[in-house]
């Protein structure tokens, strides 16, 4: 077998080894008999191992599948995935609350005066968010990301921005909702500055959907800025992002499924759980489910 050739021996420890495997002080060298003998890995004999060896053009490459060292396997650079995932955790939600946080303030910002002043400031604002409405977030995030670069950071602002027109909408139903109410009518026959009234009468009592839309959002965030990078246009290697690891092996679905498994399932989770936070969030927040 020759390293031009593509092949693929899945190996596990035991008594009858296949002829190009010896062992040497106790541990295990695979080599291919070529014109000259390649050593491709050395492994421990000790304790259960197996994992899957991958020859290709200029490359060999070992994927290993998990034993009692690493319990979730480790790619094909022989990173542990378990520690990359925990990793990618910190990453993830540092993107989540971050993109969150940056379109809330924005949003809630833009929404607030547009729905206080009223008139030509609320149909300019509002015309904007629905121009940026009208395209679907994802791709809006792409095209953003197209212009600034490849990059977490600049995955983070886009992400951000796609996502001001949401908070906007909500906040601008807030403060017209509230506006009208005797306790701000009062303020302004008391001559109090219109922004005055706005940040500290309006927009407190009206920030519960907001409240409950930013924790939906985080979960929104995380799935995209995933997408972003398993496209190549978020995290860039060796940055250990789950978006990112899934594009870096979903060539290997098949031989190591592992590698892709895992950090789906914990996109899949953590969106979850942040869904069901703000759902729980929404039914705690409604007056109108009190009993």
């Amino acid at each position: 077998m020759s390293t031009s050739q593509l092949a693929t021996l899945i190996f596990t420890r035991s008594d009858n080894l296949i002829k190009v495997w010896s062992v040497d002080d106790g541990e295990l060298v695979v080599t291919i008999e070529t014109d000259t003998p390649i050593s491709l890995a050395k492994w421990q004999t000790g304790g259960s191992s197996g994992g899957i060896l991958l020859v290709t053009e200029n490359e060999l490459k070992i994927v290993k599948t998990s034993n009692y060292q690493y319990i979730m396997g480790v790619d094909g650079n022989f990173r542990d995935q378990f520690s990359r995932l925990i990793y990618g955790t910190r990453v993830s939600l540092m993107v989540g609350l971050t993109t969150v946080s940056l379109a809330v303030i924005l949003g809630t910002i833009a929404g607030s005066l547009a729905g206080f002043l009223g008139g030509w400031v609320d149909n300019l604002i509002m015309r904007i968010m629905d121009v940026m409405l009208a395209f679907p977030s994802l791709i809006l995030a792409i095209a953003v990301v197209t212009v600034l670069g490849p990059g977490l950071v600049n995955a983070l602002l886009a992400i951000s921005i796609v996502f001001i027109p949401q908070y906007a909408r909500v906040a601008r139903s807030g403060v017209l909702s509230v506006r009208e109410e005797d306790f701000v009518m009062a303020d302004r026959a008391l001559g109090v500055h219109p922004m005055r009234i706005l940040f500290r009468r309006v927009l407190p009592n009206a920030l519960a959907p907001l409240i409950v839309q930013a924790t939906l959002g985080i979960g929104t965030a995380i799935l995209d800025a995933a997408a972003l990078s398993f496209l190549g246009l978020g995290a860039q290697p060796p940055t250990a992002e789950w978006g990112a690891m899934l594009g870096q092996e979903r060539s290997q679905i098949f031989t190591a499924p592992h590698l892709v498994f895992f950090p789906g399932i914990a996109i899949m989770i953590t969106v979850l759980a942040f869904n069901l936070l703000g759902d729980g969030l929404r039914d705690a927040l409604d007056p109108r489910l009190d009993r």
